[in-house]
């Protein structure tokens, strides 16, 4: 009860200068298009979606605007990391000692993964046809208003000493791009979504790792003594669009909102083909002034594949044990380094 009650107390201070949703009600949906509808007459949503493209949560560096020209849009999948990874690996591939050598030039050993693996997209998003250069829209400089407290919150733990502190993507608890949410969000490949409605629930469940939120319909939230992976959600229909609203992430998730936060989600069919998908992020332990966005989820021309993440994988008894080595040998572990949940890691600049 008394951490529901501060919770309360500090969202309604932070609330006050909560910015609404951009979007008016007016222009909802593209010209001509009819927002279909489930047996039981709600908006359908469900299918098969991606938000596959190289635009990221946060605006990076050479992006001086939100919405772009195609111009625009192209020079900065020009110079984006994914894309200049691409080049560097666009020639023929031979295996022999002289191409390995001039692969690993850059000697980069934590790129781990090849352009091969990768599935980044090849541009920036269009969001009702508008190329953007981030999902944030609010603050205008497209860039998360962390406080002393947030910058703290997202740096990543080097403490090698148990299994159980290292972070949730090692364990195949959650994944490392918080794409399930709250907030929805995109990495370097496994972007498809499937969302599954019922009378009494919508179950989003996330290409990677497989993350699923399950959203009651009109429910009330669980026991704040009680934190979930993914957040407690619950949901309900402002006439066309399904509105979800959430709070008390799980403490030891990357997640965007501290258990003082919430984050509200509304998904609205734009066409045939798109979900206009807005959130708002309020949480004044985290922020210094609530932020938000918007997204599009395009359909998916494939199915959502299977994702095993611990088959064959030796990774954390491998961490584990370099940890041992290092202490046996005196030396320091690597020091503590900021991950920022969110943050555009899409440019090298």
């Amino acid at each position: 009860m008394k951490t529901s009650m501060i919770a309360a107390l500090a969202l309604a201070g932070f609330g006050l200068a909560a910015p609404a949703f951009a979007q008016s009600e007016a222009g909802k949906t593209a010209p001509g298009f009819e927002t279909p509808r489930t047996s039981w007459g709600v908006p359908d949503i469900g299918g098969f979606w991606t938000n596959t493209s190289l635009t990221a949560m946060q605006r990076p560096a050479g992006a001086e605007k939100l919405t772009m020209t195609a111009e625009e849009a192209e020079k900065l999948t020009h110079r984006n990391v994914y894309s200049a990874a691409e080049r560097e690996e666009s020639g023929a591939s031979k295996v022999d000692a002289a191409s390995s050598k001039e692969l690993l030039s850059d000697g980069n050993a934590s790129r781990a993964y090849n352009r091969f693996w990768m599935d980044p997209g090849s541009s920036y998003a269009q969001v009702k046809g508008q190329f953007r250069s981030s999902w944030i829209t609010q603050p205008a400089d497209g860039k998360i208003p962390y406080t002393e407290a947030g910058i703290k919150a997202n740096t990543r733990s080097t403490t090698f000493d148990d299994f159980e502190i290292r972070p949730l993507p090692e364990r195949c608890i959650m994944s490392f791009t918080g794409g399930a949410g709250p907030v929805m969000n995109n990495g370097m490949y496994n972007n498809t979504y499937q969302i599954v409605q019922t009378p009494g629930s919508v179950m989003i469940l996330t290409e990677m790792i497989h993350d699923v939120r399950v959203i009651p319909i009109g429910g009330k939230h669980g026991p704040n003594n009680i934190p979930k992976w993914g957040g407690d959600s619950i949901g309900w229909y402002e006439g066309d669009t399904l509105v979800v609203e959430t709070i008390n992430s799980h403490p030891k998730q990357r997640s965007y909102i501290s258990p003082a936060g919430k984050v509200t989600e509304r998904y609205t069919r734009w066409s045939a083909d798109e979900i206009f998908y807005e959130f708002r992020v309020e949480d004044p332990v985290l922020y210094t002034e609530s932020w938000g966005g918007e997204m599009s989820l395009r359909v998916s021309e494939k199915p959502l594949y299977e994702y095993a993440c611990h088959e064959g994988n030796h990774a954390l008894p491998g961490i584990l044990a370099g940890a041992r080595e290092l202490e046996r040998q005196g030396r320091p572990h690597p020091v503590e380094l900021p991950i920022f949940a969110g943050v555009d890691v899409s440019d090298g600049e």
